[in-house]
């Protein structure tokens, strides 16, 4: 395959891929994900990752029909990395993309689903074991020494079951074997520490060397201890080597000159042959131990292969196991018939919690149950009053500050999650997974330049004959009140005429009557103000009901906050525009609770 095949790599991207790894190294690159190597040659880690997305997940990138969308994906992705035990992980999260099969959906799952249950299975010493080998393993830059003492380390926990079953198959001694050998091993070169003979050998020819860059030092030495006779200096000599260098008697006297014409030539013709003959048996001992180590290592090719793949599909489900834990995610039911549109359609959630909010360790996280299509939500909260209906396409309306666009995200996140093959942030949920998901924010830009983007956004993917979950937000705020009323019911028309799944948010749903008989009406209701008059919201949907976005709780609040007079008076204007008695009886229902 040529690499300008691949989408994102451009003839200067090729050049850049060839001149930096070859042909053959970065089309493995990227077939395998590999994001730091890409970007280690020399492409930005966004566009690497970008075009490893698409390489390694083209047709699931296809499913993100917005910007929104896209963006919402990313968003999840970041949470999840920041649960990855390694950087390598963490690469291979970054390009996780929704999958094309319940099939690939499902053996995700699974694998993620068994690595949490075998993490939360361990003892808390052997997950310090276990991050501390992957820290290393980090550390090391991934080497192979690196995960083979990684995959010694999941050894040792005793983590053998569910995703670990491939370590529990290595052979313990071969694998310390190899870890030795490749401990010992650089660029050909034996380290330090890993043979003593050799490390003898080493350290004396140092001494050597030493001693013969300051001779003539060492001449001025011996005569300054008082030796004057050959005799006396050759004894001298001979003892200041056996004293300092390590060598042996023998070795010394064989390099000894029989014919130097000085001091100074005796000196330097014994330095000389000496490290001439150290150097020698230096080479000839470290290709006899690297020898040994590189015949270790090929008997141990195997399992080194399989130990380097294993700790690192390993360190993807335990990173996304990790993620699941933090945020209590579950497994999803998928329903409907995979392929064509089919009346068991669904997407519902029970008690979903938003993953961004709880990132933020906001306190005010609300789960909410809520279901579109041939769902199976058989309860919800006593004062909500029934279930949700089948119907598959929704108008949200209520409250400011209400909620609306967070559960909007929420059902975003649900269903991005379930596609990837990950667990969701929910007790139960049920998720027909999308050929298109059209996720809109709430854009307030009021020109027509950004209607028409708008349009050309959503519109297209409810035309593709796929299934489509629409998930839009307050599409009135791009253009006129009485234009985008009309525009919005058509937009549910539509969604309802292609049999596409949908919740449209909107403070316009009086302007939309009559709507479709296959869809609904839910509402989210403002209850009042606390005693430090922040407003109180159920954010849990009521079904059927048009919810209110209560501005005299709002204006009451104003009222009691100003502390100019003039201020005040105009607060209280308003006040009476919206309801002179409702504000004063919200203000006292703050008080009398305070």
């Amino acid at each position: 395959m040529r690499l300008e095949e691949y989408w994102g790599v451009g003839p200067k991207t090729r050049e850049t891929l060839v001149a930096e790894l070859g042909r053959e190294r970065a089309i493995r690159a990227i077939e395998s994900g590999d994001v730091r190597t890409l970007s280690e040659a020399g492409l930005p880690r966004g566009r690497a990752t970008r075009i490893l997305r698409r390489a390694t997940g083209g047709a699931g990138m296809d499913v993100l029909a917005t910007s929104d969308a896209r963006t919402a994906y990313k968003e999840l992705l970041d949470l999840a990395v920041e649960h990855a035990v390694t950087e390598r992980a963490a690469d291979r999260i970054r390009v996780l993309t929704p999958r094309t099969s319940r099939e690939e959906m499902t053996d995700r799952l699974d694998g993620v689903l068994a690595a949490r249950d075998a993490w939360t299975d361990l003892e808390e010493a052997d997950k310090d074991r276990v991050l501390e080998a992957y820290d290393r393993y980090d550390e090391r830059d991934e080497s192979e020494h690196a995960a083979v003492e990684a995959a010694l380390a999941l050894l040792e926990a005793g983590v053998d079951s569910g995703p670990f079953e491939t370590i529990a198959e290595l052979d313990r001694e071969t694998l310390a074997e190899a870890a030795d050998a490749l401990g010992a091993l650089t660029g050909g070169r034996v380290r330090e520490g890993a043979d003593d003979e050799l490390d003898r050998l080493r350290t004396a020819l140092g001494a050597v060397e030493d001693m013969d860059a300051n001779a003539l030092e060492l001449i001025e030495e011996l005569r300054d201890d008082g030796v004057h006779d050959v005799e006396g200096f050759r004894d001298a000599f001979e003892d200041r080597l056996l004293s300092e260098t390590g060598v042996t008697v023998e070795q010394v006297r064989d390099a000894m000159p029989t014919d130097a014409s000085d001091a100074t030539d005796f000196v330097g013709g014994t330095l000389r042959e000496l490290r001439s003959n150290l150097t020698g048996a230096v080479d000839e001992r470290e290709a006899a131990v690297a020898a040994e180590f590189e015949e270790t290592l090929e008997a141990a090719d195997e399992a080194v292969e399989k130990a380097v793949s294993a700790v690192d599909e390993i360190a993807l489900h335990l990173s996304l196991a990790r993620f699941a834990i933090a945020y209590d995610c579950t497994r999803p039911t998928f329903v409907g018939d995979e392929g064509a549109r089919s009346d068991d359609d669904a997407i519902s959630v029970v008690n979903a919690r938003n993953l961004s909010l709880e990132a933020r360790d906001d306190e005010s996280v609300q789960p909410v149950t809520y279901g579109l299509g041939s769902h199976g939500v058989t309860s919800v909260p006593e004062e909500v009053g029934s279930v949700p209906g089948e119907e598959d396409v929704a108008v949200l309306t209520g409250a400011n500050s209400g909620g609306k666009t967070t559960l909007l995200e929420t059902l975003c996140q649900v269903v991005l999650l379930a596609s990837m093959g990950l667990p969701v942030p929910a007790d139960r949920a049920e998720v027909t997974p999308v050929d298109s998901l059209v996720f809109h924010r709430r854009h307030a830009s009021f020109n027509a330049g950004v209607l028409e983007s708008t349009l050309k956004s959503i519109v297209p993917p409810l035309s593709s004959g796929g299934r489509t979950l629409m998930l839009v937000d307050e599409f009135e705020a791009i253009t006129e009140p009485g234009s985008a009323a009309d525009l919005l019911h058509g937009l549910v028309t539509l969604s309802v005429d292609r049999d596409a799944m949908g919740v449209f948010v909107t403070h316009l749903a009086d302007d939309l009557e009559p709507l479709p008989e296959a869809a609904r009406v839910d509402g989210i209701f403002a209850e009042g103000l606390d005693p430090d008059l922040e407003l109180l919201v159920d954010y849990q949907p009521r079904f059927n009901t048009v919810g209110r976005s209560t501005p005299e709780f709002i204006v009451s609040r104003l009222v009691a906050n100003a502390t100019d007079r003039t201020e005040r008076t105009g607060f209280e204007t308003l006040a009476e525009a919206v309801g002179d008695e409702i504000v004063q009886r919200t203000l006292a229902d703050a008080r009398w609770n305070e």
